[in-house]
């Protein structure tokens, strides 16, 4: 080879390379902090920008004469409330905040307004307003402070509302009673003081004297009270000494029991009545060997919608009260069901359905003929149904042989090979993954040939209460040990490649993946954190006051010696110097669950290491990304740490 041809071919090189490095890249606003993330090429936000334009529709509440309703949807930068007049017709946007609005409800009078809510840069401190119809008048409700307000169950008698709130003292949850038609000062007021921050309001008594409320003190336990909302008196209406979970509770129409759901003398939560003069519980769902993971009452009394949580999947129940007949709906699509409101008039009940090819959507189901209706079909994005897959359920022994299940959603059917594999961990840890819409993941299964997993280890939900106790206290690391389980079960797989493989997850499952970068440093390829915890002892100093006895429950109390000993020894936090593959952490600067102090400990300390890392915290997010400009940045950015640590390595 001649010297000219020599210095050819290294101008060529040299020219490629400078062409590349001045290709146009993403710029990130000021809103995000960014710390070791390189410059991402703009060709990205083109190649998925089909599996980011995907929208989801959730049912707020039914018109009280009408047969229309509230959604929740977006057609922006974040979701607003809606209104639809029919299944199938087109949606008015009727908010327009740059924040998220999480709830909307009729005044169930007349519908002059609504009463909706929503916190501002997902701080959480959700406050209550009321639109008016008449005018688009948006007032404000609560205290405008750092306080929770939600939970809203009107009265019988249509005039006010029941809601939890901190407004008190920021840290326990009382019970208030506000009437949004009136300006009066008393329209807003302190009926029951409690101490706690698990308190709720899940029906009135239909002379509007009394409250059902749930005291919520971990996934295995709670209580139920009956309150006097003249003298804010409460008693108890179950065993408090019990360690029993109840999660539902609503007045029969004669007002002699409750229709509720428990798991007492039982595996799972039934569907089942409790006798207020004696407090006895007859089980009613013990055919069905599943959590009933929600029932919604007509206001007629006569007909009950029950939801079981059926190997992940949703299949939905009627209970008709006067024959005592428990029923399969089977004209319902499959997927998972998040129960919604029924109509005044209890003919119709509206639901949101989500499945691995269709996001949420609305629907609705009559009693007397059983039709279901479509409500909003949310668009996909450019997103083929058609190549979408049902995902696989799988199994595998963990070290101690317990048996843990997942989904495993393969890559498109053109990618041959053992493919890349990424681990997604649900948070909770009480969660539990599920069947659900991929959304953007949909890019690396269709577009990179990205096997995805979603594990269930020890610790979910939907799986026995048994199950969600073996992962608690000086267990916590055994769950850990089922991800190592899962990528020795990866290494029998001819189609997955054991030798790349990624481990995501957010909140406690942004923890597990922490866990899991240290424990496993040397089988994984790269990791990616979101909003995780990084050391349990910091983080119940620092999460939200409201919040740390309820999660001490969890996880153990940091007081105690023998915790602050095993929280010292399992934080990854501790043991970052083990961390030499890349890792990315994302982090909301408002989160009141995780605070961001958790991500910068854990950044600061992995970068003093000298290991790859890459850091995005946004300033007005909290708990993760709810705005599309954000989540849109956080994924390209993702794309970009997937191909360079995951594929190309």
């Amino acid at each position: 080879m001649t010297f000219s041809v020599i210095l050819v071919l290294l101008y060529g090189l040299i020219s490629s390379r400078f062409v590349a490095s001045q290709e146009p890249s993403i710029a990130f606003p000021d809103n995000l902090q960014i710390e070791g993330i390189p410059s991402i090429p703009k060709a990205i936000a083109e190649q998925v920008r089909k599996y980011t334009e995907s929208r989801a529709a959730v049912a707020f509440d039914w018109h009280p004469t009408k047969r229309q309703m509230l959604i929740g949807t977006r057609f922006g930068n974040s979701s607003q409330v809606h209104e639809i007049k029919a299944p199938g017709a087109a949606r008015t946007q009727l908010t327009f905040f740059e924040e998220p609005v999480a709830f909307a409800s009729y005044d169930p009078k007349d519908a002059k307004f609504f009463v909706f809510s929503k916190d501002v840069g997902g701080n959480e401190f959700s406050q209550l307003f009321r639109y008016n119809f008449s005018d688009g008048a948006v007032s404000l409700l609560t205290d405008g402070g750092r306080s929770q307000n939600g939970g809203l169950v009107w009265n019988r008698q249509k005039t006010a509302a029941a809601y939890a709130s901190t407004q008190r003292n920021k840290v326990d949850r009382d019970i208030w009673v506000i009437e949004p038609a009136s300006s009066n000062s008393n329209a807003n007021r302190l009926v029951v003081e409690n101490s706690g921050g698990g308190w709720s309001v899940t029906d009135w008594s239909s002379d509007g004297k009394s409250l059902i409320l749930m005291e919520y003190l971990s996934i295995n336990r709670s209580n139920l009270y009956l309150a006097d909302v003249a003298t804010g008196v409460k008693k108890p209406i179950t065993n408090l000494d019990e360690e029993v979970s109840y999660s539902s509770a609503t007045f029969s129409e004669d007002g002699s029991h409750l229709w509720i759901t428990t798991d007492k003398g039982s595996e799972f939560q039934q569907f089942a009545s409790l006798r207020l003069s004696d407090g006895e519980i007859v089980p009613i769902s013990q055919s069905i060997p599943w959590d009933i993971e929600g029932i919604a009452v007509a206001p007629n009394g006569k007909t009950i919608v029950l939801v079981a949580n059926e190997a992940g999947s949703s299949v939905l129940y009627k209970y008709d009260v006067a024959t005592k007949s428990l029923k399969r709906i089977d004209n319902i699509p499959s997927g998972v069901v998040a129960l919604g409101q029924w109509r005044s008039d209890s003919s119709e009940i509206a639901f949101t359905l989500n499945s691995y090819n269709s996001t949420s959507d609305v629907y609705s189901w009559e009693v007397a003929d059983g039709i279901t209706s479509r409500w909003t079909e949310s668009e996909l994005g450019g997103v083929l149904a058609s190549d979408l897959q049902e995902p696989t359920k799988i199994s595998w022994k963990s070290f101690d042989g317990t048996q843990i299940t997942g989904f495993y959603f393969k890559p498109k059917a053109t990618f041959t090979g053992a493919r890349p594999v990424i681990i997604n961990i649900h948070g909770g840890p009480e969660g539990q993954s599920r069947p659900l819409f991929q959304g953007r993941n949909n890019y690396f299964l269709n577009e990179l040939g990205v096997a995805i997993i979603y594990p269930n280890v020890r610790g979910s939900a939907g799986f026995g209460k048994s199950y969600l106790k073996m992962d608690n206290g000086l267990k916590r690391f055994d769950s850990v040990k089922d991800i190592g389980a899962l990528i020795d079960w990866i290494g029998t797989q001819a189609n997955l490649d054991v030798n790349r493989i990624m481990v995501t997850g957010g909140s406690y499952g942004g923890y597990m993946t922490l866990a899991t970068a240290v424990e496993y440093n040397d089988k994984i390829r790269c990791s990616l954190d979101v909003v995780g915890i990084s050391h349990f002892g910091t983080f119940l100093k620092n999460t939200e006051s409201y919040r740390r006895d309820l999660r001490r429950v969890e996880y153990g109390d940091e007081r105690l010696p023998e915790m602050i000993e095993f929280f010292d020894r399992i934080a990854p936090l501790n043991q970052s110097h083990k961390i030499k593959k890349p890792l990315f952490v994302v982090q909301g600067g408002n989160d009141p669950r995780v605070p961001m102090s958790e991500a910068e400990q854990m950044v600061a300390q992995v970068k003093s290491n000298g290991s790859p890392i890459w850091y995005m915290m946004a300033k007005d997010e909290g708990h993760g990304f709810r705005k599309k400009s954000n989540a849109d940045l956080q994924f390209y950015a993702t794309v970009q740490f997937v191909k360079d640590f995951l594929i190309n390595q």
